[in-house]
């Protein structure tokens, strides 16, 4: 009769696959006999808290992928000869004429220019706000939040534009207005946050970027965007409750 296996063995058959645990009185031996103790895993690298405010390809892909087709938008703006850049800022303008003919077309390609060029500050925060709106809902739903109040906006200026003209209020050189930028979309990005970020944040954001836009519509410089930009906060903050359902989806 073959001798019963010890018990060591029989745990061992029934965890099978399961990898076998030095003893402590085996590590000490392999202490003491000079052999190197197991080192730890590395630890991930931790990203500096200021960098988690700029976009990543592989944290924030949507505000880091749009990011890069305004940075090139830009180059062209400032490198190709003057008529081509107003022949294609015509092009993808959101005028009542292209909203008629074209709307899907310029709604999208009137969002991928920089007016004013890639210093002015909504391109700033454009890069700060739709990265920490991304990394709370999520690239798909921040896409959602941008285009809502880029559209919405521009329908909402648009459309008395080519009532008034209709209508005789306007000439018909108002249909042709040039109309593009990323200033809406960004506006309701603004709002879209405020609603996710403490109170102590919320207030002081919402004061300080509406009075801005209160002061612009004052001067009446240009009231079509000016209202523009308002209606696209009010829009962002009308959509605290899908954003912050949307939040509470992504963190589950």
């Amino acid at each position: 009769m073959d001798p019963a296996p010890p018990a060591d063995a029989k745990a061992s058959g029934l965890l099978d696959g399961v990898p076998r645990q030095r003893s402590r009185c085996a590590a000490s031996a392999g202490d003491m006999q000079g052999t190197p103790a197991a080192t730890p895993p590395a630890q991930a690298l931790r990203v500096p808290r200021v960098l988690r405010l700029l976009p990543t390809p592989t944290g924030t892909p949507f505000t880091f992928g749009f990011a890069v087709v305004l940075a090139l938008t830009s180059l062209i703006v400032a490198d190709a000869a003057p008529s081509l850049v107003h022949a294609l800022h015509q092009g993808s303008s959101t005028d009542v004429d292209h909203l008629l003919r074209t709307p899907v077309f310029v709604l999208l390609t009137s969002a991928l220019w920089i007016a004013g060029g890639i210093v002015t500050p909504y391109a700033v925060l454009f890069l700060l706000v739709l990265t920490a709106l991304e990394r709370r809902i999520g690239g798909a739903r921040t896409a959602v939040v941008f285009l809502a109040g880029h559209v919405l906006a521009t329908l909402a200026t648009e459309v008395p534009v080519g009532l008034a003209v209709l209508v005789g209020h306007l000439p018909d050189s108002s249909l042709h207005r040039m109309d593009y930028g990323i200033s809406f979309g960004v506006a309701t990005s603004v709002g879209a946050l405020a609603g996710l970020v403490s109170p102590w944040v919320r207030w002081p954001l919402l004061v300080l970027f509406g009075g801005s836009l209160i002061e612009d519509l004052i001067e009446f410089t240009d009231p079509l965007t000016n209202w523009g930009h308002v209606i696209s906060l009010a829009i962002g903050v009308a959509m605290w409750p899908v954003v912050r359902r949307w939040r509470g989806t992504l963190s589950r």
